[in-house]
Order: C-alpha cells, then structure tokens, then sequence
C-alpha cells in the first residue's frame, strides 16, 4: 500500500531573507580579520624598521660617540670596603676596632655645576679641605668633560657626621653627593697601648706599630660593586656584579689591658715628678716570656694620632738603646756563679778605686776598703767590687754568656724598627772593655732584651724569647711571631739562678740594700738597681745625663712575674732605687694582688755582706 507523501514545508520570503543576511554576515567577519592580521603585520614591520635603521645607526654610522655616551650614561663602580681586624688584649677586649663609619662620595657629572656650594657645605660640616673637595666635585674623565660617575670627597666618616652634611646638600637643593658604608677605626682606649698598637692616617694607610707590622692580617681585601644607571639613578634590571670584600683576620696580644693601664698610670706620675724625659715599664710572665705591660710615656692617644710627636709612634722599649747600667751585674754574677768561679759567699777586698788601664773605675759612693762578700757587692752595687770578681772569667767566657743571654741581638717579636742594641765583637775586647762591660758601660740594649735577660734568672735560668702576640702571626717582613714560636735556651744552671736570686733579694732589704722602697710587705722580692751615663746625641760623649732602671721578680723563690723600669734623663740626685723602684714595686704588687699570687711564706736567705 503506498504510503502518502509528506507535505515540502515551504520557507515564506521572510525566511529566505534572513538566511541570505547572515551567509553575507560571515563573509564580512572573515573580511574585517583578515584586514586587521593585515594591519597589525605592517605595524609590526614598521618597528622593526625602526630598530633596524636605529642599529645600523649605532654600529655602523658612530659606534665610538655612542659608546662614550653609553659609559657617561651606564656603569659605575663602587669599592666596598673590607673590615679591618680587631687587636684585642689577652682576655678578647678590644684595644682596636673598626665601628660603623661612612664614606662620602660624589657623582661629579651632577655636582660640577654647583660644585662651590656644595664644597662649601661639607668643608663646614666635615671641615674638609675646600680647595681638595672642589676639584673632586668637578673630576672630568679624559677628555676633560665632566662625566666621571664616582669619587671620594671623604673616608671613614662617623655616620652621624656623614648622614648630617649630605642632609644639609639636600635641603639645600643639590644631589650627586652620597653615602656608602665605610668602616671607621677605632681606640675604645685612646692612650692604653697606643705606642705599641699605632694607628691609621686619614686615608686609611697604617702608620706605626702593630697597625702597621701585621697590616697584611689585619687590613683583608676591599670589594666592589658594578651597576648601571641611567638619569642619576641605578636601574634595577641594568647590569649588575659584585666582588665580595674579604675581611681582615683578628690579632690577639698577650698584654693585659688592665695591667697596661695601670703601668702607663704609675709610669707617668713617675716621670713627670722627676722631670725626665721618658720612661718604659715592662711586666712580663715569668714562666712563659708573655709580655703582660709594655708601657711607655710620653704616649698618645691612638684616635688622633696625627697630631701626635713622631718620637711617640713606636715603643721606646724597642727602639731605644742605651747603656744598662748596674742591672748588668746581675748577668755578670750569673756567668761567675754558672762557671763555678764564685759563690755568694766569696770575700771580695774593695778598695775605693780600682785602676784599669788609663782609667780610674770607683763606686756611686766615697767609702775606704771594704771587706764584701758577692753577695754584698750585689747589695751595695759596687762597681769596684765586681770588676774585681769578673777578672776570674776571660774575655770569651763572659762574651758568651752575655751572647747566651740575647745581649746584641733583636728580641724578634714582631714591630718593626726594633734595634739590637751592641754587645762588642769578643776580638775587640780589652782589659778595660771587660770591666766597663761587667758593670753595665760599655755595651747597649734595649728595654725588652734586658727584662728577658733578667727574665732568665727568674726563670731558673733558661731564656725564652718575649712575646707580644698570642699564638701566631705573620708580620710584614715575612717574621712569623708570638707565642707559639717562642723558644727556651738553657743560659744558667737552676742552683746558678737560685743563688743569684738570693743575692738579689739583699737589694730590696731594709738595712742591706740600695733599694728597700722596692719591697713589698708579705712578698720576698728580688731586684737590681740601675744607674747609666747616658751618651749625648751631639758630643758623642757622657755629656751629665743618666738612665736609671729597676729589674726583678717575685716571689724570689718561686717567680711569677718580672718587671723592669727604665726612666731616661731624671733631675739630677735621681736613682734606680728611689725613682724607678717604686714604680716597678707598684706594678708588681698590683700583678701580685690582681692574678691572686699567695706569698710563699718562707723565710729569706741570710747571706753576709761583709766578711
């Protein structure tokens, strides 16, 4: 059966039109695309044009004019500056420090056009020189325009300082000055230790003393920072590097600050009372050749040591000679005594003068023929007296052992400019020069090899070479230094040194000796007055100045720590017992009581005098 066909639904005109629009609707969408594909292409070909023709520009029409303007315009380079080490006392305090400090620096291509004013500014504010701060300000490159980016108009500022004068050219309406951290050196101290601890100039150059002597340790390695700006400002995307400073290492003394302190106090009153022209006190570790106090005066303080006197910069332990006096008479006994020639004991006659040579040698004092024992030559002083004694040693004999003692030789630890003072040639030696020797003339030293003379006596007669830095350290000469490169040489015999310390122990007896002010209560104290001609810088002669001096120990018979005074030029009527004894009896009590040193309580030798 044939099914029916459906009625065709036929679309009215309506229809037909709407279906015609929107077939010619999608023809002009894809139109409008295609045109604006079009147009954003030539766009894009027009920049490239662009940049095109402005590289052709720049490499091939005047790639050098270009360059100038890119490094006018581009990289600046800033030094960042390393931190200097700390020198520190034994305990950690800080004797030397580099604390927070500024650099002030200048963009000269935007301060040269009111360089004056600003000049002006910091001349008054850091009280720069203006005529120096001027010529920063207007620093040209080399074709003599000012396009230069950076420079110092000032180191090692106080921030205060530096924050306060770049505040005022601001306020003032000018820009190109600047900051940056600049670490400043600092003396917590000011006078504690300055002449061994030096400074550093103006510009950062050390000048004197340690400061100098272990600069390669102490100053590391300043960094930099490169960057790139553009209008005076640094662009953060631009280019960028940094070197990365190397701080400086630490350097550790063996000196006590407290101990300093105080020897640099008592040494000055010293001096001052007996009108002299300097002193030096050293306080050192019995046991281990540490030099606790090295103390001078006239001294400085480190913080402006530019104005300080040049004679002042070092340690006159160290860089001064002059004659010991009869502090040598210690080390004579000692050489008498090792070599079995003598006891304490031994019966000396002493007669008032004793000729030698072309020379009368007589004592400090007039007396007639006195019947001394060693013992008593040593209480008493007497250069006639030991003059007698030596003659049972030959010139080689004594040479030695005063070679042994480090006599004639630098102490090595560690300044520069120590001088070795002069123990004459052995082959020189005459009859006279022996017995000028053997009380003290006739031979130099400096302060430092004499206390670790004496320090080997203390010390049962074995030398060990001073220190002044702890554990180790490399100076600039190449010296490597300090406590852990100290040596021990065996100078005496133990018995030797035992029996020179009881002879030394009658100089500080009331009664027997020329210094009992250099006693002290509770203690057995041994020590050895000093009085020296000393040599004028014009006559080359005696010309009427002395040095006096005190060496010794305590307690005698068991010594924990040796000190020696020297003070040069006193007034006339001035000694080693009544100037410079109590000066070391005030720095060894003060050892004695701050390290809680118990006496021995035992009883002192009673050795004759007389016979």
């Amino acid at each position: 059966m044939t099914q029916p066909r459906r009625p065709v639904a036929r679309r009215s005109p309506s229809q037909r039109g709407r279906t015609s629009s929107a077939r010619s609707s999608g023809r002009s969408l894809r139109g409008s695309s295609e045109l604006r594909l079009r147009g954003g292409l030539i766009i894009i070909l027009m920049i490239l044009s662009v940049f095109g023709v402005r590289l052709f520009e720049l490499q091939g029409l005047d790639p050098k004019a270009y360059a100038k303007l890119a490094d006018a315009q581009g990289l600046v380079t800033v030094p960042l500056p390393a931190t200097r080490g700390e020198i520190t006392d034994r305990n950690g305090v800080a004797l030397a420090e580099s604390v927070t400090g500024m650099m002030v620096v200048a963009d000269p291509s935007r301060t040269a056009a009111h360089a004056e004013p600003i000049a002006r500014i910091l001349a008054n504010k850091l009280k720069l020189d203006y005529v120096d701060t001027l010529t920063q300000l207007r620093k040209t490159g080399p074709d003599g325009k000012p396009t230069v980016r950076f420079a110092y108009l000032a180191r090692r500022v106080p921030a205060s300082e530096a924050t306060a004068a770049v505040k005022a050219i601001d306020k003032a309406g000018y820009q190109g000055v600047d900051t940056r951290p600049d670490p400043l050196r600092e003396y917590p101290a000011h006078d504690v230790a300055a002449n061994l601890l030096g400074f550093l100039g103006t510009d950062g150059t050390p000048l004197a003393g340690l400061e100098l002597a272990f600069n390669n340790q102490l100053a590391g390695k300043d960094g930099s920072t490169t960057y790139e700006v553009g209008g005076g400002n640094r662009i953060p995307l631009g280019e960028n590097s940094e070197t990365k400073p190397v701080n400086g290492k630490n350097l550790t003394l063996t000196i006590d600050r407290d101990v300093q302190f105080f020897s640099q106090r008592v040494l000055r009153t010293a001096v001052q009372k007996a009108h002299a022209a300097s002193g030096v006190a050293i306080a050192m570790d019995t046991r281990t050749g540490e030099i606790l106090a090295l103390a001078d005066y006239p001294t400085y303080d480190a913080n402006d040591g530019a104005n300080a006197n040049k004679d002042d910069y070092n340690s006159r332990a160290l860089s001064n000679v002059y004659e010991p006096g009869s502090v040598e008479k210690v080390l004579t006994s000692s050489a008498l005594i090792d070599a079995g020639k003598v006891t304490p004991r031994t019966k000396l006659t002493v007669p008032q003068n004793l000729r030698v040579a072309d020379r009368t040698i007589h004592d400090y004092w007039g007396h007639g023929t006195l019947h001394l024992t060693l013992a008593g030559v040593i209480a008493k002083s007497s250069n006639v007296g030991t003059v007698l004694a030596s003659r049972q040693l030959n010139h080689r004999q004594l040479w030695n052992y005063l070679d042994a003692f480090g006599l004639g030789q630098k102490t090595d630890v560690g300044l520069l400019g120590e001088t070795k003072g002069l123990l004459p040639a052995e082959p020189t030696w005459t009859e006279l020069t022996q017995s000028n020797i053997a009380f003290g003339q006739g031979l130099s030293v400096n302060a430092l090899q004499m206390a670790t003379a004496v320090n080997a006596v203390a010390n049962g007669g074995e030398r060990i070479s001073p220190s002044l830095i702890k554990g180790t350290a490399t100076n600039v000469k190449g010296a490597v230094v300090g406590t852990g490169t100290a040596t021990r040489t065996r100078v005496i015999s133990r018995s030797a040194a035992s029996q020179v310390a009881q002879m030394m122990e009658g100089v500080t007896t009331e009664g027997l000796g020329t210094a009992p002010r250099a006693g002290i209560a509770g203690y057995r104290v041994a020590g050895k007055t000093g009085t020296a001609q000393e040599v004028g810088a014009t006559c080359r002669c005696y010309d009427g100045s002395l040095a006096v001096s005190f060496a010794g120990f305590a307690p005698a018979d068991n010594p924990r720590f040796t000190v020696y005074v020297v003070i040069q030029k006193p007034v006339q009527s001035a000694s080693g017992g009544g100037t410079a004894g109590p000066v070391f009896r005030q720095i060894m009590n003060y050892l004695l009581q701050k390290y809680a040193v118990p006496p021995t309580n035992t009883r002192p030798p009673l050795l004759p005098i007389m016979w």
